[in-house]
């Protein structure tokens, strides 16, 4: 596996993770971030889809797709601006930035990774 393909299954790894612990535990994790509770069904199907972005990244990665590593680097780099975007809207709390980070800095990883490779696209 290269290394660009790495720092996507590592972080598919991550999605997984956290889709699974929206789908089992939501409010777990929530209180961890220090937001409000739910009872809505929302914030499961939000793990639903993560970790089934999660096992797209892992599989992606087992495989080598270059195009779809090279795709991640740009959409997780708009993950903090969307999030960014919501809170200054009022619609969340400051704390769903960390989630935007987590992504940049995935983004970052993996496009550095590119470059070394000589693949960044």
């Amino acid at each position: 596996m290269s290394y660009s393909a790495r720092t996507v299954f590592y972080f598919g790894i991550y999605l997984t993770i956290l889709g699974l612990l929206f789908l089992a535990t939501p409010n777990t994790v929530l209180g961890l971030f220090q937001l409000p509770e739910t009872n809505e069904v929302w914030i499961r199907v939000v793990g639903m889809l993560v970790s089934a972005l999660g096992f797209y990244y892992i599989d992606s990665a087992k495989n080598g797709l270059t195009r779809f590593i090279q795709q991640t680097v740009k959409l997780r780099s708009t993950v903090i601006l969307f999030f960014t975007a919501f809170v200054l809207l009022g619609y969340t709390e400051p704390q769903v930035i960390l989630f935007g980070v987590a992504d940049l800095l995935g983004a970052l990883w993996t496009w550095q990774a590119l470059r070394i490779e000589g693949r960044a696209g």
